[in-house]
């Protein structure tokens, strides 16, 4: 009796794996993360297995941080990929990759069952690499001593990210952040070569010279920005006092020279001579008299 139920069970059982078997699929890839630079080529793998008699469909989906677009579908390349890639077998080849194919892409496998759609996927991360452009630089042409200066450099093309050096009269300046066991007694300056700045703190004469930037990540060669001068000079302080008194004097002998015309009055005579030319007034005499009166006859 324990027998008679048992059987169908282990049928049931031997069933339900034959059809997992059948109707399952599996997908993988040789390299999850591909890296290449800009222009090359780069291969997406996808490799999948399913089941006697089923024929799967294949999509591609490229991810961003923005939305989620089909890279392939319905048996033909779309999108930023169509006209320079080809599918081989299931994989994706980018003939020339640029810099905007960096992105995650997925690879989706599936075939209906009955009741239900059966789906496997995997991801492949695209890195691409791109070298670094001439970073542009800021470099004041002049500074007083004892000032803080602060000289930039920056390129934003480079993928990974560029790192910066700077160089003085063509010789390079070593690097130093300033704090901890890298800062260095005789170095007047920090430099960062994440950030590509360059600061002094209180700048002197010696920091006078020819500046440029170079910039770098690895890819290709490295990058710089064109020459540029900075003179440091000293606060004159003797000449700042020389024009200061210079000036005062200046004021004291204005105020001297207003004081003595007053004092001669050359400023009352005039206004006395003002008022008596505005206090004459015009009287006819008999001359002019006799002539309005023949005029009138």
């Amino acid at each position: 009796m324990a027998s008679g139920r048992l059987l169908p069970l282990l049928l049931g059982t031997l069933g339900a794996l034959c059809y997992h078997k059948a109707y399952g699929i599996s997908v993988k890839t040789d390299n999850q993360h591909v890296t290449a630079k800009e222009f090359q080529e780069a291969m997406l793998s996808c490799k999948y297995s399913a089941g006697k008699g089923i024929i799967p469909r294949v999509e591609w989906k490229k991810l961003t941080a923005r939305d989620v677009s089909f890279v392939y579908y319905k048996g033909d390349l779309v999108g930023d990929l169509k006209g320079r890639a080809e599918m081989i077998d299931s994989s994706i080849r980018i003939r020339n990759v640029t810099r905007k194919d960096s992105a995650r892409y997925r690879c989706e496998v599936s075939a209906p069952t009955e009741g239900r759609q059966n789906l496997a996927e995997t991801i492949i991360t695209l890195t691409v690499l791109v070298a670094s452009a001439a970073p542009s630089c800021e470099v004041p042409s002049s500074a007083m001593s004892g000032t803080v200066v602060q000289l930039s450099c920056k390129e934003n093309e480079g993928s990974p990210a560029s790192e910066y050096k700077w160089y003085r009269n063509g010789v390079a300046l070593l690097e130093n952040t300033g704090t901890g066991s890298a800062k260095r007694g005789n170095i007047s300056y920090t430099m960062n070569k994440k950030t590509g700045t360059l600061l002094f703190n209180t700048v002197s004469k010696k920091d006078t010279g020819e500046y440029y930037c170079e910039a770098s990540n690895g890819i290709g060669l490295p990058q710089k920005c064109s020459v540029k001068r900075m003179q440091v000079d000293d606060l004159n302080i003797s000449g700042i006092i020389a024009a200061v008194v210079v000036v005062a004097l200046v004021m004291a002998l204005c105020g001297l020279g207003v004081f003595y015309a007053q004092k001669k009055g050359y400023f009352s005579k005039e206004s006395s001579s003002q008022k008596k030319s505005s206090d004459y007034k015009y009287t006819p005499s008999e001359k002019d008299f006799k002539h309005t009166k023949s005029f009138v006859i």
